[in-house]
């Protein structure tokens, strides 16, 4: 490895340390501390990553990379409906469990949507709980618009519950959300001929 690419990786892993150590709270880590963490100049910073804000952003990509790639379905459920109730409660909890690093990586997504950001991670993972009778495309718009209003209700929470009486704050309301959502979509998709 050459002497860029371990300093690159010493900065990254110090910065993942330090948001994980403050669980996600970006306001009180400073690249100060980052540069003193990975024992490199501060100068570093800004010339492997721009910014400690392009760098916080992806480390936090990282972090939320890791969690969608390990989450493994234990349960056996009977039908795709429930399956992907299961799977999309389980992120939408993640999501307001860890509020700071969900918002950074949904807001890095929004501003570089690639096929390697966690949104569209997210949604193969989705992809997985739908039945094979789906068309690929009817599937794609499926996990598409459900992870989209995940995203939305998380980002605009107190709207959610002034608009839609959702408390998100209670993962009852949480449950009842998605539960509606797939509901929803999946009507939805019965209505078009699925």
């Amino acid at each position: 490895m050459d002497k860029n690419a371990n300093v690159k990786n010493r900065i990254i892993a110090a910065t993942t340390e330090l948001i994980e150590q403050h669980n996600g709270n970006m306001k009180v880590i400073t690249a100060r501390m980052i540069a003193a963490k990975a024992d490199v100049g501060l100068g570093l910073i800004n010339y492997h990553f721009g910014s400690k804000e392009n760098l916080i952003t992806e480390c936090v990509q990282c972090i939320i990379g890791k969690v969608v790639t390990k989450f493994q379905m234990t349960k056996e459920y009977k039908t795709a409906k429930e399956r992907l109730t299961a799977c999309a409660t389980y992120v939408f909890d993640f999501l307001f469990d860890n509020p700071a690093i969900s918002r950074v990586s949904i807001l890095g997504d929004f501003h570089n949507y690639t096929e390697n950001s966690n949104s569209v991670l997210t949604q193969q993972g989705f992809l997985l709980s739908l039945k094979n009778s789906m068309s690929n495309e009817d599937k794609s718009m499926f996990v598409f618009i459900l992870t989209t209003a995940m995203q939305t209700a998380f980002l605009g929470s107190e709207t959610v519950k002034q608009l839609l009486g959702y408390d998100f704050t209670k993962p009852g309301d949480r449950a009842a959300y998605i539960n509606k959502l797939v509901h929803i979509l999946f009507k939805g998709m019965v209505q078009i001929g699925e």
